[in-house]
């Protein structure tokens, strides 16, 4: 009994994480085009069919843009808050809309969803935490510092995404202006690498199995170095780059037997 996991896109140019079942899916965020999201799920045997919700962590223009379309036209029920929703300046169909918040558990077929609020310069964003059969798995990304609730649900989670924005020397030396890099580091932006990596390392539990480094900068980090820096101190938690360019494949989890082990990876056409 596994779960499917995959990145669809990871950075600031769109973000979607795709958590399921054979049966039934969700999506966290849809920051890329329908046709897109689309496109990269046929090539890795997913099917829309199968999602039967998208959660929203904010209104940024790369977690929201890909929603109206993707919504309207397989009638997916978009979970989102109230605030989220009168940030993002799209009109959905309110048969589609559903409010959630952190005091309660959203149960999405063999799927559970736990929201909890975080730092990030949004109305009111929040982080999600997607638990079935067994496993839990984070999305922990658009996180300006490690707060006490990332760091208590990152201990408890078989595999998660986690934020890796942007090496600080890159930042620091880059051709971005000020307030934008005080912005992206200030408390409310994004994590650094080092941050990233302190989290991991203070946090992890023994049974984490894959750890999938997201929403890299395109400008201020570089996909290798966070990977060696990473992989260096990972023991037997398998890092993955959550590209912002493309798909990862999807990644087997299973809790069968005790701590989920590093199941192998799949991308034939034929997984549903």
């Amino acid at each position: 009994m596994s779960l499917f996991v995959t990145s669809l896109n990871s950075g600031s140019n769109g973000n979607c994480y795709y958590v399921g079942t054979e049966q039934d899916a969700i999506l966290i965020d849809a920051g890329i085009s329908c046709r897109e999201t689309e496109k990269r799920m046929r090539r890795l045997g997913l099917s829309m069919k199968n999602v039967r919700a998208i959660f929203v962590s904010h209104e940024h223009s790369d977690h929201i843009k890909g929603i109206p379309v993707l919504a309207g036209k397989y009638g997916c029920p978009v979970y989102i808050t109230t605030a989220t929703l009168e940030g993002c300046g799209f009109n959905l169909d309110e048969r589609l809309l559903r409010t959630f918040d952190a005091s309660r558990q959203v149960p999405v077929g063999e799927l559970t969803v736990t929201a909890f609020t975080k730092l990030h310069d949004a109305a009111e964003p929040h982080s999600f935490v997607v638990a079935g059969r067994g496993v839990r798995i984070g999305i922990f990304t658009d996180i300006g510092k490690p707060c006490t609730q990332v760091i208590r649900h990152f201990s408890q989670c078989h595999a998660a995404f986690l934020e890796a924005n942007y090496d600080e020397q890159m930042l620091e030396n880059g051709r971005y202006p000020i307030y934008l890099k005080n912005r992206i580091r200030g408390g409310h932006g994004h994590l650094s690498n080092r941050q990233a990596l302190e989290l991991f390392r203070a946090h992890k539990p023994p049974f984490m199995s894959h750890l999938f480094l997201s929403h890299l900068s395109r400008d201020n980090n570089n996909p290798r170095l966070v990977e060696e820096l990473f992989n260096a101190h990972a023991g037997a938690t398998r890092i993955v780059i959550a590209s912002r360019d493309e798909e990862t494949a999807v990644y087997t989890l299973s809790a069968e037997g005790g701590p989920v082990a590093a199941a192998p990876v799949y991308s034939q056409a034929s997984l549903f």
